[in-house]
């Protein structure tokens, strides 16, 4: 779960991290208000979950009440990158000194907390991991052990962090560490980390990502989604139980198992076809299950054909049949279907669909097959 800046700066206060004074607010009203109790100078920044901000003009600087009340005017409703903003931040304006970068997220290949470190902040850091890499320093953390002050310490001196910030940059990469592993974190950013002229570390910005599976172990941060600029078919989807992600394509896809459903999205591409979701059904789908995922597939207008990839283990392919069956008795839908069932029960299922004789659902007994023939079906082109 992505957290927009403000919630996971409010995150970062409650570990220790140094956050400026601001406000959340969704009214123009209330950004004038906001900014007359933290105090001029402010910033207006755009809530979304999309970076360019800046650039698109999110961002921006207000003097007064007459600037904070035109800035807030212009930014929300705004359209970034097909995310509206429906809430700014109101912030006491920083003198920055110095802009570094830090963060933690996980280190999937090597199973281990990595900590990065730059004094090249406030730009993307994959610009300078491309052309200064000497200037991003990698460190592992162990993650029985945790990350010690001398290594916060190390890390900072190695980065070339001034002389006397040191403390106060190890403070921060600390503090860091613990959103990061007290809060179920798969990512903990701070871009910038500045040095203000008195030479205070804070953070200026946050990117924030929480493990939606260790949710139940923080009932404080449910609420911290996005819900606003969620899409609505995603919404549904998590209301549901179901695991659904929307895609930019027109071919819906359905499979049992994370790993089937990636794999299916692969072939589908290189068939020289765009899914346009990944859905998995999970394993034991019942027929109801189909039914309710078939429904959310087509839920989305974008779709002219869709794909059943069902490998039968736990999932019985004749469950899946009748799911299929009773999801074209309520639904109708008026989009080819292509089925591919092997494994658990997969000729019972193959027999009810063709007793069936369902309009337009066409059988394929391999992935390639059934790639091939949704791709040719989603472009108008038919299939056998």
């Amino acid at each position: 779960m992505d957290l927009l800046e403000y919630q996971g700066k409010q995150l970062f206060a409650r570990h220790g991290l140094r956050v400026s004074s601001g406000r959340a607010v969704t009214s123009v009203q209330d950004a004038v208000a906001a900014a007359a109790e933290v105090g001029y100078p402010v910033v207006v920044k755009a809530q979304v979950l999309i970076g360019g901000r800046g650039k698109a003009g999110g961002v921006k600087l207000a003097a007064d009440e007459q600037e904070t009340r035109l800035h807030a005017s212009n930014i929300l409703g705004m359209d970034i990158k097909g995310h509206i903003v429906r809430t700014v931040w109101i912030e006491h304006a920083s003198d920055i000194a110095s802009e570094y970068y830090a963060s933690i997220l996980l280190d999937r290949s090597a199973k281990k907390p990595l900590l990065m470190f730059s004094v090249e902040g406030g730009v993307d850091i994959e610009e300078v991991a491309e052309k200064t890499p000497e200037k991003l320093i990698r460190h592992h953390i162990d993650p029985l052990a945790g990350l010690s002050r001398e290594e916060a310490l190390q890390v900072a001196r190695q980065g070339q962090a001034d002389e006397d910030i040191l403390e106060g940059v190890a403070d921060a990469l600390l503090a860091l560490y613990e959103v990061w592993l007290q809060e179920d974190a798969t990512l903990a950013e701070i871009n910038p980390l500045i040095v203000t002229p008195e030479r205070e570390v804070k953070a200026l910005d946050s990117k924030v990502s929480l493990d939606g599976n260790a949710l139940y172990r923080h009932p404080e941060n449910q609420s911290l989604s996005d819900s606003e600029n969620e899409d609505p078919l995603e919404r549904r989807a998590k209301e549901e139980g179901v695991q659904y992600v929307k895609l930019d394509g027109n071919i819906g896809i359905l499979g049992n198992g994370a790993g089937l459903v990636m794999s299916t999205l692969d072939v589908v591409a290189q068939a020289g076809g765009a899914p346009a979701n990944f859905l998995d059904a999970g394993g034991g789908s019942n027929a109801e299950t189909i039914k309710q995922a078939v429904d959310l597939i087509l839920a989305n207008p974008a779709v002219t054909a869709v794909l059943f990839n069902i490998f039968g283990g736990i999932t019985r392919c004749d469950e899946v049949a009748e799911g299929l069956i009773a999801a074209f008795g309520e639904i109708k839908p008026t989009v080819p279907f292509v089925v591919r069932l092997d494994g658990t029960n997969d000729a019972a299922g193959r027999r009810l669909l063709a007793e069936a004789n369902l309009p337009n659902v066409h059988s394929a007994a391999t992935m390639n097959e059934a790639a091939e023939k949704v791709v040719a079906l989603a472009a108008g082109g038919g299939g056998s």
